[in-house]
């Protein structure tokens, strides 16, 4: 494949904040979306702005023209660029677009016919609205089934019913609900919900906690707790005890960031009958998931390529992930976009869950997408 004309554009992201577009030969499209609760160690998303970096791309364009592209690691070109970890991943994402005509998993891992599990996004707050909500970033739904269309269809459907329920319309950011309850009684709410399958499905039940984005002078600050007790103070040992209790009373499946960024032995002290998984602790960064492995602090990492901004870093921590026996969740970001490459890469790379909305365009596309795929291996 030979890159003929190369275009960069701003678009906005579904939280309303410029984001990079780039085309290739004036059909293959990719873009790239940023996150609200984001990691210290994250690669900048802009070295200066996606501005700056859409103008430059569209005054030097010609510096790639016919250039061709034959393997994966022939994206690493790009990768020397001083614009920012998104204009670098949208450029390889376009690219590989272009070499695969749009079919990335066919062309990454033709023989590939395992589809993740989605963890539905259903109930939110932390740092995904600015409506009082729950301390608790995002309640998560995990379908239990052998076809992705009927881990689709459950979650779908329990949406649906949680609405009802719940008798609210206030989103967050990510599409989840923000019911007028505590953290306490949404856990309460939820698990009960769950003891019935959905569709002949069993759903179980995750947090992402974002723990971080709590945490403030060696503490752990609950400002809506539970009905009785609003506020909630907790240490660190106190912390880990409380989701301890959590996995074991609500038999929660998976953790992501029950402590702050750098706890790592912390992590280690937490029940792992769970997926305990590490996104801000780790951000893609596969320096951070040996420190991690080395001191047993996780047996999970969420995957976000713009974290790392690099397709080619991204392939390395799964692969190393999946040589170690660490379960990969790919994930989107709350600002998003229509993209759906991580639906592709999810597939190519085979890994086992992909974290999205259930609700929104930007989210259900990555369903969409998957539902696409699904069938387009079963025929």
């Amino acid at each position: 494949m030979r890159i003929k004309t190369l275009k960069a554009k701003i678009i906005k992201n579904s939280r309303n904040e410029n984001t990079i577009q780039i085309t290739i030969n004036k059909k293959f499209k990719a873009s790239v979306p940023s996150g609200a609760s984001t990691g210290t160690h994250e690669v900048k998303a802009y070295k200066k702005t996606a501005k700056y970096a859409v103008d430059y791309l569209n005054k030097h364009h010609d510096h790639w023209k016919n250039k061709s592209f034959d393997e994966f690691y022939d994206l690493e070109t790009f990768e020397n660029l001083n614009l920012g970890g998104n204009p670098i991943l949208a450029l390889q994402l376009t690219t590989l677009k272009a070499m695969s005509n749009n079919k990335i998993y066919k062309y990454l891992n033709p023989k590939s016919k395992i589809l993740p599990t989605p963890l539905g996004n259903v109930i939110g707050g932390g740092s995904h609205t600015k409506l009082k909500s729950s301390d608790i970033q995002e309640f998560l739904l995990i379908p239990k089934a052998k076809t992705f269309k009927e881990r689709y269809l459950a979650n779908k459907h329990a949406y649906k019913e949680i609405k009802k329920k719940l008798n609210t319309k206030k989103l967050t950011d990510e599409g989840a609900f923000i019911p007028n309850i505590s953290t306490t009684e949404t856990l309460d709410f939820l698990n009960n919900y769950l003891q019935d399958k959905v569709l002949g499905i069993k759903i179980n039940l995750g947090l992402d906690i974002a723990a971080s984005e709590f945490y403030k002078n060696k503490t752990y600050n609950y400002k809506n707790f539970s009905k009785s007790n609003k506020t909630n103070k907790l240490k660190k040992q106190e912390q880990i005890n409380l989701v301890n209790s959590w996995i074991s009373d609500y038999n929660l499946k998976y953790v992501e960031d029950p402590l702050e960024q750098e706890d790592f032995r912390g992590f280690s002290k937490l029940d792992q009958r769970a997926l305990i998984c590490g996104d801000d602790l780790i951000t893609t960064n596969i320096k951070r998931l040996k420190s991690a492995m080395q001191q047993k602090s996780i047996n999970s990492i969420i995957i976000k390529p713009n974290q790392i901004g690099s397709l080619i870093k991204t392939k390395e921590i799964v692969d190393f992930a999946h040589s170690h026996n660490i379960k990969t969740i790919i994930s989107h970001r709350s600002g998003e976009t229509l993209d759906s490459s991580i639906s592709h890469l999810a597939v190519a790379w085979k890994i086992p869950y992909i974290k999205t909305g259930i609700f929104g365009k930007e989210r259900e596309s990555k369903l969409k997408e998957l539902l696409k795929i699904e069938n387009e291996i079963k025929a």
